[in-house]
């Protein structure tokens, strides 16, 4: 009875004890300026086509424009297919892009063989002057 305080007493020593991080030090790594970004595509679940917005950011310094690439990966990491962009009807790889949003369309067809692409999952990876994101799709045949 006489040793209830002993506890709150001790948890008060430790927090104050504990080592704090040195002035100017970081405790998690700088957050990286995002590029651009990878939207949902649509529809999703899909059959036969889908639409894929991204969009392409900060381009201040660089002459207004960023090397853009889009692709699709099956789930074993091999590459599917090299979206076409709309508009322009060529493909989303090591383009040029100014700054704004933009919509890629797959017609689901594999690039090799044009055969359509199988049901289940697929990854599409966006890559800015080498920053990647990237999100998964479903194909429904």
């Amino acid at each position: 009875m006489h040793f209830r305080w002993a506890a709150p007493v001790l948890v008060l020593a430790l927090g104050v004890a504990a080592p704090s991080p040195a002035a100017g030090q970081r405790t998690s790594p700088p957050r990286e300026r995002r590029l651009g970004t990878l939207g949902q595509n649509f529809p999703n679940p899909f059959r036969p086509s889908t639409w894929i917005p991204f969009s392409v950011d900060d381009c201040n310094g660089r002459g207004g424009q960023r090397v853009v690439s889009l692709r699709v990966y099956n789930v074993l990491a091999q590459l599917v297919a090299t979206p076409v962009l709309h508009g322009a009807n060529k493909p989303v790889a090591g383009v040029r892009l100014s700054c704004g949003s933009y919509l890629a369309y797959w017609d689901g067809r594999v690039t090799r063989g044009h055969r359509l692409a199988t049901s289940g999952v697929y990854v599409y990876e966006l890559v800015i002057d080498g920053q990647r994101s990237s999100r998964k799709m479903f194909v429904a045949r």
